[in-house]
């Protein structure tokens, strides 16, 4: 459930994977047929169980969407979503991929395989994925794309590539408050401690303190030698998410 909720976190703010809406990467004449509307409307459903984490609910909407219409990509996709919470990483593959040969220009899909493959190592191919989302000029979501390679680039270790990316998202969507944290983060980690906080006060700004921003706070002030704020920091993240992973490290004394 944990890592449900820190992906839908980032999902609603960011990006990284994200349902589909209402199925936009689909041809016309699938969408416009009788099946199609159908198999729009079973997905749809699959969509909202997938957001509440009733999948196997979802995955019983998406069987009657693909019977209806098996050519229907967005049940593709959504159904790629589902298994890759389920850690089905075959399954998961294999359906957005299948999202993505039924329409090369899903955007979406091509996102959330992007987002896939770099949760699993596989920096490179993700970051192929974003960029070929990118590529499409009618996606409507680009900054998604563009802060999830922000995101895999770190993760493989470029933070110059990281950046460049996020910078890029925030250039289209500046209050993206998840946007703004994960730049604070990598401020953080090339030492620019006065840009990291100022990063953190403009995300409080827009957005409920989470245990991330918490702890990376926490950090953040106590490199900077200010032991008040940090332990403000501190205490807020003890308060607020006593049972998250940052409480614990915190608690354990694990700065790094």
């Amino acid at each position: 459930m944990k890592n449900r909720t820190s992906l839908l976190a980032v999902l609603l703010v960011c990006g990284c994977a994200s349902v589909p809406p209402g199925g936009d990467a689909t041809s016309g004449k699938t969408a416009d047929s009788e099946t199609g509307q159908r198999a729009r409307a079973f997905t749809d459903l699959a969509s909202a169980y997938y957001m509440r984490g009733q999948y196997k609910v979802a995955l019983d909407e998406l069987r009657k969407a693909i019977t209806a219409e098996n050519r229907y990509g967005p049940a593709y996709n959504v159904y790629g979503l589902i298994y890759m919470e389920l850690a089905e990483d075959r399954l998961a593959e294999d359906n957005f991929r299948r999202a993505i040969e039924l329409d090369r220009n899903d955007s979406e899909a091509r996102n959330n395989l992007g987002w896939f493959l770099c949760t699993r190592g596989r920096y490179d191919e993700g970051l192929e994925q974003f960029a070929a989302a990118l590529r499409n000029p009618l996606y409507p979501y680009p900054e998604r794309a563009m802060a999830n390679a922000g995101l895999c680039a770190e993760k493989k270790g470029d933070l110059a590539l990281a950046e460049a990316n996020l910078q890029k998202s925030l250039k289209l969507q500046p209050d993206n408050a998840n946007t703004l944290l994960k730049l604070a983060g990598l401020r953080f980690r090339q030492g620019q401690l006065t840009d990291a906080q100022r990063l953190l006060a403009r995300h409080a700004e827009l957005a409920p303190p989470t245990a991330e921003s918490l702890w990376l706070g926490v950090r953040v002030e106590r490199r900077l030698g200010d032991r008040s704020q940090e332990a403000v920091y501190g205490q807020q993240l003890r308060k607020r998410f006593p049972d998250s992973d940052e409480a614990r490290r915190l608690l354990a004394g694990q700065y790094e």
